[in-house]
């Protein structure tokens, strides 16, 4: 069995957030056994898994980031909605847009220190859709 429950999450600043009690929080009671498969309907936001603990990580990831994809490159032509905008879609597509979590013994089986991320890639992104597949 399989089924879809789509939500929205609130506007979040530019980095890398912490979603996990977000996500489950939107969501019926688990199975006691599946799948989990989260997608961002969005093309300058991205989800990945990552440190949970340290939130030093979730600055560094913006740092890194922001080095390696960097606003107001000279060569970019996608410019019209403003310098955060390509350099955006490239971090997503480099983060991707959706993560898959074994569910057992109905929870997530994350490890011990990792969490879902939302990293949002826009200085004012806005609400962000989320479409979560759960196969039971």
């Amino acid at each position: 069995m399989i089924s879809h429950t789509e939500f929205s999450l609130p506007a979040y600043a530019r980095g890398f957030h912490l979603i996990t009690r977000e996500v489950l929080e939107r969501l019926d009671p688990l199975p006691d056994s599946g799948l989990l498969h989260l997608f961002i309907r969005h093309t300058s936001a991205g989800l990945c898994i990552n440190e949970n603990a340290d939130p030093s990580v979730r600055v560094d990831f913006e740092s890194i980031f922001n080095r390696l994809v960097p606003e107001n490159l000279p060569f970019l032509t996608h410019t019209l909605e403003g310098p955060d905008d390509m350099p955006a879609h490239i971090k997503a597509a480099l983060v991707g847009s959706s993560v898959s979590i074994p569910i057992i013994a109905g929870r997530l089986h994350l490890g011990t220190w990792q969490g879902i991320y939302l990293g949002e890639f826009r200085n004012r992104g806005g609400k962000r859709r989320l479409l979560a597949t759960i196969h039971h």
